[in-house]
């Protein structure tokens, strides 16, 4: 197949109209060789994140299909770490919606005068753009559309499907004694119909989840959400 994209912790390749193949490694983001979901490079290599990644990702994806939320899930194939997807316009160069319920990781070093560390957040919703050069900044609404990048309309759609789908996965982590403290997520248009949907991968590797106080690392958080 072609190759299209050699990303940090996938590459995409064509695998029709409108579809894409996702082919999922065991790099993950992070800083120094700790892990960091909201990095913007690739810290580490761990064996078996790319399989165990994509089984959480065939959960989620799987359940918020049967709920109607518009995503770009086809299909997966674990032993293959391969993921089949609708393919999807990026909006601008590409951006970053992360959804907090706690107070951690940049959102602790920027506003930490004003909180403390793990203090409840509600469902607090932020965009970044996808720019290693500059640090994935946080824009806002008005600048989104200035910029032409969204508009105030769709902002407001990303925002509350946002808080709609991350409502979904703290309550599915909920169901084995496990907190979401904080996810990322992306959204594109379908390259078909235009449609905002859910893209990307929901896994370990994108959110940040606490048991009882501690963090629990991806590998440990998908083994125990899966077979926990």
């Amino acid at each position: 197949m072609e190759l299209l994209y050699t990303g940090k912790t996938k590459n995409v390749y064509r695998a029709g109209a409108y579809q894409v193949l996702l082919q999922f490694k065991d790099d993950v983001t992070g800083e120094n060789g700790v892990f960091d979901p909201g990095a913007n490079t690739v810290g580490l290599t761990i064996e078996g994140a790319g399989k165990s990644g994509l089984k959480m990702t065939k959960h989620f994806f799987e359940l918020l299909n049967a709920t109607g939320i518009p995503t770009h899930y086809i299909q997966a194939d674990v032993e293959q770490a391969t993921m089949t997807v609708r393919e999807a316009n990026v909006f601008g160069k590409g951006l970053e919606v992360i959804c907090r319920y706690r107070a951690v990781g940049s959102f602790l070093r920027r506003y930490g005068a004003y909180c403390e560390s793990g203090q409840p957040l509600d469902a607090f919703v932020e965009i970044t753009i996808k720019d290693d050069e500059r640090g994935d900044p946080t824009i806002s609404a008005d600048a989104l559309q200035m910029l032409g990048i969204l508009s105030l309309q769709e902002y407001g759609v990303l925002t509350a499907e946002t808080k709609k789908i991350c409502g979904i996965i703290k309550d599915e982590l909920a169901k084995k004694d496990l907190e979401l403290y904080d996810i990322k997520l992306e959204f594109g248009r379908d390259a078909e119909s235009g449609e905002i949907m859910l893209i990307d991968e929901i896994s370990g590797g994108n959110m940040r989840v606490y048991k009882n106080g501690s963090y629990i690392t991806p590998l440990e958080l998908e083994d125990a959400f899966l077979n926990g």
